[in-house]
């Protein structure tokens, strides 16, 4: 693992544009190329695609579990995919690094690349990352009652993806991988672990093979305007897969997005996990919502319901509106018994890249007993799929 992690580094950063090898660009770089040719104004676009440049994208970490304020450098590279296809959305090539620090002196850094290989009916992503996370997670102790554990989780791990085209239709199929080591560490004060924690669980490897399905009709994957995009994950850790745990995880997971009008367009999403098995403390599923803390309610089994109204005030200004429903029912405690929460909230985006139907932008939220607010790139649930 030692040796694994930075030759995909390697891999990584030489896949960056412009910083393996020297690309010459036939036009002169000048402040006019930052600028959109339709309106003048702000736009990356141009200088994505004929400069190879990145968008240099300084984000906040708001998320309350990481100590609700942090930053994240994060230089991204678009590309178009040199394959096009008339009457056909054929995704953009995407290369990213980040490295990041949050008030609760968590940290870490990372690369990754999304690309696919339209030739060949290929589309892949691969991924490392390491990561020293300080994360408060949530149990009912007897006596006690509801108790905020703290622990510091050092993890090295890498992630390959690659899908396959059926047919000629927007369905994929295959396979996922992902290896990660993690230490775990205790910061709550007790002399003794409680009983929900094994000690294996403090140092321990997570090896995970997942068969993967996606049916992807949007008209772009960055800021959707229209279009479904539906997710099947099955998650297997076992010792046959080199991992230290026997565990099964199940996502479903469907977004909508439609034009309600030419300026409004409408959002939902739907999406349930299932856990089997005894996996450990950390990576039991949990409700993963703006306004919601992560990891603040786990459960074996996770429903979401969410939607995000847009509208376009302008080509550049866009307005949000957020609202969302959740349960995480555990094996002891019935869907109807189960929590009720809920998320409401709202924000403003930016077209940063027209060529790409790319919004950048902002969110507050609340939900059942937290407020957070979050720098969106792209739409929010794009990270939660």
């Amino acid at each position: 693992m030692k040796r694994l992690l930075p030759i995909l580094l390697c891999l990584l950063i030489w896949s960056f544009p412009g910083l393996a090898q020297k690309q010459e660009s036939k036009q002169k770089f000048s402040m006019s190329v930052l600028k959109d040719s339709l309106d003048g104004k702000l736009d990356m676009s141009d200088f994505l695609i004929n400069f190879h440049g990145f968008i240099p994208v300084p984000q906040l970490i708001t998320e309350p579990a990481l100590g609700n304020i942090g930053g994240v450098f994060t230089p991204i590279f678009i590309q178009p995919n040199k394959y096009q296809e008339e009457g056909r959305y054929i995704p953009p090539d995407i290369t990213a690094g980040f490295v990041g620090y949050t008030a609760n002196k968590s940290w870490g850094f990372g690369a990754v690349r999304m690309a696919s290989l339209p030739k060949h009916h290929l589309k892949y992503r691969v991924a490392a990352f390491h990561g020293d996370i300080n994360m408060d997670f949530y149990r009912t102790l007897p006596v006690v009652g509801e108790r905020e554990l703290g622990f510091n989780l050092q993890t090295n791990g890498v992630f390959v993806s690659v899908l396959r085209q059926i047919a000629n239709t927007e369905l994929y199929m295959g396979l996922d991988y992902s290896f990660a080591h993690i230490n775990a560490s205790p910061d709550f004060g007790m002399s003794e672990l409680p009983e929900f924690i094994e000690d294996k669980e403090l140092s321990s490897n997570l090896s995970t093979i997942s068969p993967d399905i996606q049916f992807d009709k949007r008209d772009n994957v960055f800021t959707p305007n229209k279009g479904v995009y539906l997710v099947s994950t099955y998650r297997i850790n076992a010792k046959w897969t080199g991992s230290d745990y026997n565990y099964q995880k199940l996502n479903v997971a469907g977004f909508k997005f439609f034009q309600a009008s030419p300026k409004w367009v409408s959002g939902v999403r739907l999406e349930g996990v299932w856990q089997f098995g005894d996996p450990p403390f950390y990576a039991k599923p949990f409700v993963d919502m703006r306004g919601v803390p992560a990891a603040r309610y786990q459960g074996d089994q996770i429903y979401m319901l969410e939607t995000e109204q847009r509208y376009d005030f302008s080509l550049r200004w866009s307005g949000t509106l957020i609202a969302g429903l959740a349960k995480s029912p555990m094996e002891e405690v019935s869907f109807g018994s189960a929590d009720l929460i809920y998320t409401y909230g709202g924000g403003f985006r930016y077209l940063l890249a027209r060529k790409f139907g790319l919004r950048t932008g902002v969110d507050i939220a609340w939900s059942n007993d937290a407020f957070g607010w979050y720098v969106v790139f792209g739409h929010a649930w794009n990270n939660r799929n």
